[in-house]
């Protein structure tokens, strides 16, 4: 096993033998209601992602991709329809119990970084899994594992104000992989980059994904989709090309 799979620890035994998908979405709505008319951002979207697929999706802006992202994150709840994570139906959960999946199995890397200013790198890090309950002599290990892997492990002392663009946002990946999520999720990664430090983000996702680690990616990017495995388009609040066609795996 390489450096970036031991990193990201082992995948669920159904969820790798294909048995269960990694994200299920089944014919999906969302409205919000807003003063002037109604804006209905998905309207029957429909979604499978597999164990350690690499997928893009790409839209207009306006067509739903990032209500969908939020909602496989259990940071929206659908209208109407069906999603599940890892095997775990996300309608009528309570939002403690929404938190709760989050914890096991997603992690969450944002345009804008959303770090904490006033912690260290690797506090920033540390986090996530000391409020899962995680043991703090382990955490610290595997989040200096992470900084490491990323390629900041020199930065741990640091605070995320004191890092480059492309740096700050490798910390927000390293936070996001600090549970060993099933699944690592990113809005817009490299929206808030220049061109070098884009490619340096989209470089490590590659290297996570030849580790093991299954990926939804949402972008406008084509550049930025094409270091996907899949590229999934939507229109209209509707997945219209699920990408599947001609993909070797």
């Amino acid at each position: 096993m390489n450096v970036a799979a031991s990193a990201i620890g082992d995948p669920i035994d159904d969820l790798t033998a294909g048995v269960v998908p990694v994200v299920e979405v089944t014919t999906v709505y969302r409205t919000f209601e807003q003063d002037i008319a109604p804006v209905r951002a998905l309207r029957g979207a429909d979604l499978e992602i597999g164990a350690g697929e690499f997928v893009a999706v790409m839209g207009p802006s306006g067509c739903g991709k990032s209500t969908l992202l939020n909602i496989i994150a259990g940071l929206d709840v659908p209208d109407e329809g069906q999603v599940s994570v890892a095997g775990e139906l996300l309608i009528g959960k309570t939002e403690s119990e929404l938190a709760m999946m989050r914890r096991h199995h997603v992690g969450i890397v944002f345009q804008f970084f959303n770090l904490l200013e006033g912690m260290s790198s690797l506090e920033n890090v540390l986090m996530p899994a000391l409020i899962a309950g995680r043991k703090r002599k382990a955490a610290e290990t595997r989040a200096r594992d992470l900084l490491d892997l990323l390629g900041i492990g020199d930065k741990s002392k640091q605070s995320p104000t004191s890092l480059s663009g492309g740096q700050r946002q490798r910390l927000a990946i390293a936070r996001a992989l600090a549970n060993e999520p099933t699944l690592l999720l990113a809005d817009e990664p490299t929206g808030a980059l220049d061109s070098e430090g884009g490619e340096e983000v989209l470089e490590l996702f590659t290297r996570l994904h030849s580790g093991g680690q299954t990926i939804l990616l949402v972008t406008h990017d084509q550049p930025v989709a094409d270091a996907a495995q899949r590229i999934v388009h939507m229109k209209d609040g509707r997945v219209v090309d699920d990408g599947r066609r001609g993909v070797g795996v």
